[in-house]
């Protein structure tokens, strides 16, 4: 019954405190009043019940400081100061000091904090009559005295690494050097180290000063300055007293630019992606994916950040932890890239411009996305220089662009598709001849001045020897006569319009911009020019229906709990298993018939089908404009790699010859490999 009367008088003193005055406040009343504006925030009228000794040592402004800024980075919430029932014994005989126990309860950052309190209110020896608190820190939290600090820490996760599909790293946490200073060896040389370490780095030496400004720097700690890329390697730096190097975690990409557009890159956050996140409550020093992998799993591969609040010691040393959360470190990414291959291909492209593809054509897996030329990703960690920046902004090669993630015209390689589609509706059988006079083909005279032509002038062919002849009149006129709407009805069952379902962002497919308007579009999308555009991977799938017995494939990038992709359809079955197998025995003479457009890559023992092709990307049939080179090839034996690749500007280095001769060794060494 007592205490039930105490806590009604608590809640009385609360509503009643503020008509009453401070002679007439009995110890209770104080203590109740106290924790009550604590609980409210007003740390202005908590510094008025707190006697003249307490004053003495904190001033007003302080006190009011203190509580928010501790309060504010610790990012209190719901505080609750609840008195505990108890029976004072007094203390200095005459009861001139009472003393209240309280449970303090609030939420954090770092969790809730629990602790258990005393309060001493004491009464004034001048007076004889006012009763105040006896402040002291430990009214902040009970662990703390004089000179302890609240430190807020957060507790890094560790973010994930990215795997090939053998356990090899594509990214990864590793470490690096940085070249810093120790400001309390530079002595007496400090302005003339600090002038010469500007110079040899070539940057201003107010970059160095504001480094060494930082709050924290002290003499006795290393205060990094760079990071130390490759440019900087070689540079000597032992005759700069102060001026050190020392190691620190940082990502690493160890297949550098033959991954480079694959794995993407991490970089430290931005103010512009913390106002645009604010649900990930980002520390301005975590770090993000900004591109690739890095990018599309960076949710998984971050974590999740741990905090700690604890009391600290004047020295530094840690005295109490108050809240914790561990951290959680971010999930491992296992890929099915063959990083081999990734870096075997990128090696072949020898810095040309173009992209590559490689799937697994029965299970769908991905085993490569190359583009050449590529950046080295580890610059960004390292430390990127302006100068390295600028080169590759104004580089007309464009290592920045990611190539396999754009959409091109297939030319010539888009030529089964429409053969199977001729094959599938009965408007063309595998020995239909047709008649050919020329190297030019008009429909009639509707076309005006308009044409197709052909590279080679085959008077007789069968639909076999037009695929491995690469004729685009055979083609331009089966198109024709099937007609828009099967055209596109059929050619659309081969994912066009529709997204590649993938985690990789990848843009749709398209046959045309806005429909197949005419006849002439009509032709040219027959053999992959016109409006058609693809990008490289969606090439690549749409050859798996020749394959898999008309199935086209559903691609796969990541390995899920070690169970092996079994390849999944992407839609309903395309074309009919005969009509496929027509299609892998023409793919199969284009390269095994020593007249083949593809017979650069025969491999004698092995069975490599394949399409060549060569876009040309001009306005008019008499502009002479850029051609896109263009191989499409598979082992057709073993059915367990297909290679797309286009290299860009290959009109005066033999076209898709030229592409022809640098695929085959890739093909070999990977075949010879495995």
């Amino acid at each position: 019954m007592k205490n039930v009367l105490f806590f009604i008088c608590l809640l009385l003193f609360l509503f009643i405190l503020p008509g009453c005055k401070e002679e007439n406040l009995k110890p209770e009343n104080v203590f109740a009043s106290y924790i009550g504006y604590w609980q409210q925030g007003r740390y202005e009228q908590m510094y008025e019940l707190i006697s003249e000794s307490a004053k003495v040592a904190i001033t007003k402004e302080e006190f009011v400081t203190r509580y928010r800024s501790i309060y504010e980075g610790i990012e209190m919430s719901n505080l609750t100061v609840a008195a505990v029932p108890h029976v004072d014994e007094g203390k200095g005989g005459a009861s001139d000091i009472k003393k209240f126990p309280y449970h303090l309860k609030m939420d954090t950052a770092a969790g809730p904090i629990n602790v258990d309190g005393a309060m001493q209110i004491v009464k004034n020896k001048e007076t004889n009559q006012e009763w105040k608190v006896a402040w002291k820190p430990s009214l902040l939290f009970p662990s703390m005295d004089e000179g302890d600090k609240v430190n807020v820490r957060t507790l890094k996760a560790k973010r994930g690494s990215i795997y090939d599909r053998v356990g090899r790293e594509l990214a990864a946490n590793g470490s690096i050097e940085v070249l810093g200073i120790v400001p309390g060896q530079l002595g007496d040389a400090r302005e003339e180290t600090i002038a010469k370490l500007a110079e040899r780095l070539a940057v201003p030496e107010s970059f160095i000063q504001e480094k060494l400004d930082v709050p924290w720097g002290k003499d006795n700690v290393f205060v990094p300055i760079v990071n130390i890329s490759e440019e900087r390697l070689e540079l000597d730096f032992s005759d700069l007293q102060g001026v050190t190097k020392r190691e620190k975690s940082a990502r690493i990409y160890p297949y550098e630019e033959a991954a480079a557009h694959l794995t993407g890159y991490i970089r430290q956050v931005t103010s512009e992606d913390i106002e645009k996140h604010p649900e990930k409550r980002f520390d301005p020093n975590d770090v993000v994916g900004k591109a690739g992998m890095e990018l599309i799993y960076d949710e998984r591969l971050r974590g999740r950040d741990g905090k700690q609040i604890a009391i600290v010691k004047i020295d530094g040393q840690e005295k109490e932890t108050l809240a914790k959360i561990e951290p959680v470190n971010g999930g491992d990414i296992h890929t099915t890239i063959d990083a081999q291959l990734q870096d075997s291909i990128y090696r072949a492209l020898e810095e040309d411009v173009g992209t590559s593809v490689a799937i697994h054509p029965r299970t769908g897996e991905i085993f490569a996305l190359v583009s050449s030329p590529a950046y080295d990703p580890n610059l960004f960690i390292q430390g990127l220089s302006s100068e390295q920046w600028k080169s590759w902004n104004e580089d007309p090669k464009k290592p920045l662009l990611n190539r396999f993630t754009k959409l091109y015209a297939p030319g010539s390689v888009f030529k089964p598709i429409t053969a199977s589609i001729g094959l599938q509706v009965g408007v063309s059988s595998v020995d239909e001849i047709k008649t050919i006079d020329g190297l030019r083909w008009a429909k009639d005279e509707s076309w005006g001045s308009y044409y197709v032509k052909r590279v080679r002038d085959v008077p007789v062919e069968s639909l076999m020897d037009a695929i491995v002849n690469s004729d685009n009149i055979y083609l331009a006129q089966e198109a024709i006569e099937m007609g828009v709407d099967i055209f596109s009805r059929e050619a659309g069952k081969f994912g066009f319009g529709k997204p590649l379902p993938i985690a990789y962002p990848f843009p749709q497919a398209s046959l045309s911009n806005n429909g197949i308007t005419s006849e002439i579009l009509l032709a040219d999308s027959a053999y992959g020019q016109g409006e058609v555009a693809m990008s490289p991977l969606h090439l690549a799938l749409s050859y798996t229906p020749f394959i898999n017995g008309g199935e086209l494939i559903t691609p796969v990038m990541e390995l899920m709990d070690d169970e092996k992709p079994q390849g999944e359809p992407w839609g309903d079955p395309v074309l009919a298993p005969e009509t496929a197998e027509a299609i892998n025995r023409m793919l199969l003479e284009v390269v095994e018939n020593p007249r083949g457009t593809g017979r650069g890559a025969y491999i004698k023992g092995s069975r490599i089908a394949g399409k060549t092709g060569t876009a040309e990307l001009k306005r008019s049939k008499e502009e002479k404009g850029q051609e896109n080179g263009w191989f499409v090839a598979y082992d057709a034996e073993r059915a367990d790699l297909l290679m797309a690749i286009m290299i860009e500007d290959v009109q005066n280095r033999g076209g898709s010859a030229y592409v022809v001769r640098k695929t085959a060794p890739v093909l070999r060494a990977y075949m010879d490999g495995r």
